[in-house]
């Protein structure tokens, strides 16, 4: 697996978005676990996660629950980075609600630590501006959650290009990395996968195959997709990763999975080279 850089950790050029496999329409533990299996199997060293992710109220947290068991069940665990994020809650309806207030970013990253299982998070995420909270005031208490060596990096997502500046101010410059929606059916995120390319911050693609219910017909829906795939003998899904590693060296892209296959197939993304030409068609479809 090719390698790419989020802040000073080195980290495989392909992710994994667990959150398929916690919320609506999860599979069971055992394919879950399997899934997970299949990451580290591949070399995957890069798993995405949230507090959020879970489907029931009762159950805050489930994601990250069931990837630590995942990592400590396999000899490579220990080489991955996990990035968690706080600040999104699931009151069990299905809805998504946000709490961005310092007091609750750092007892949900008190309890992220209890159920990873580690001294210091890998990579903490603010997760969605809340409007009622100053932006500035919750960033710094990502900031403090540094400080105090809660966690060992500090990122923000579904950030604008302001926000962006305004966490890399405050954080002191060490901002590593932006989590945004960003796939062929949604590309208003180019502003920030610029800024982040300008000042070496990771830019994370979430949703990059445009979504669960969207995703298998990600061929069908952009025909480029489908007859460079074709060119090459790889699924539409391998040539669109390949195509945002292509967009700059701070990308990396995290599919979400809830499937071993699906996990091999990204996974494989990282050895696919496309033409300048390709990249353009991709660019413009």
């Amino acid at each position: 697996m090719h390698t790419r850089r989020i802040g000073e950790v080195e980290v495989s050029a392909i992710g994994l978005g667990a959150m398929p496999m916690s919320i609506e329409g999860r599979p069971d533990e055992a394919r879950s676990l399997a899934t997970l299996r299949a990451a580290l199997d591949a070399g995957v060293t890069l798993i995405d996660t949230a507090d959020a992710y879970h489907r029931d109220a009762d159950e805050v947290g489930h994601n990250e629950t069931l990837i630590a068991k995942a990592l400590a069940a396999h000899d490579r665990g220990g080489d991955v980075l996990v990035a968690t994020k706080g600040g999104h809650l699931r009151p069990g309806d299905g809805s998504w609600t946000l709490d961005g207030s310092p007091g609750h970013l750092k007892r949900a990253c008190e309890e992220s630590l209890r159920r990873l299982g580690v001294e210091a998070i890998g990579l903490y995420q603010f997760h969605r501006p809340d409007p009622r909270v100053p932006y500035a005031e919750s960033v710094g208490a990502v900031r403090e959650l540094l400080d105090e060596g809660k966690i060992r990096m500090a990122g923000v997502s579904n950030a604008d290009p302001e926000q962006i500046r305004q966490a890399d101010e405050i954080l002191g410059g060490r901002l590593v990395s932006v989590q945004n929606q960003f796939s062929p059916a949604f590309r208003s995120s180019e502003p920030e996968l610029e800024l982040c390319d300008a000042l070496g911050i990771a830019f994370l693609p979430w949703s990059p195959f445009g979504g669960i219910s969207r995703a298998a017909g990600l061929g069908s829906a952009y025909a480029p997709f489908a007859r460079i795939a074709e060119t090459h003998g790889v699924s539409p899904h391998r040539v669109c990763l390949a195509w945002m590693l292509a967009r700059s060296p701070v990308v990396v892209p995290i599919p979400g999975a809830s499937r071993p296959e699906s996990v091999r197939d990204s996974a494989g993304a990282a050895d696919l080279v496309l033409t300048a030409d390709e990249v353009a068609e991709l660019d413009a479809a």
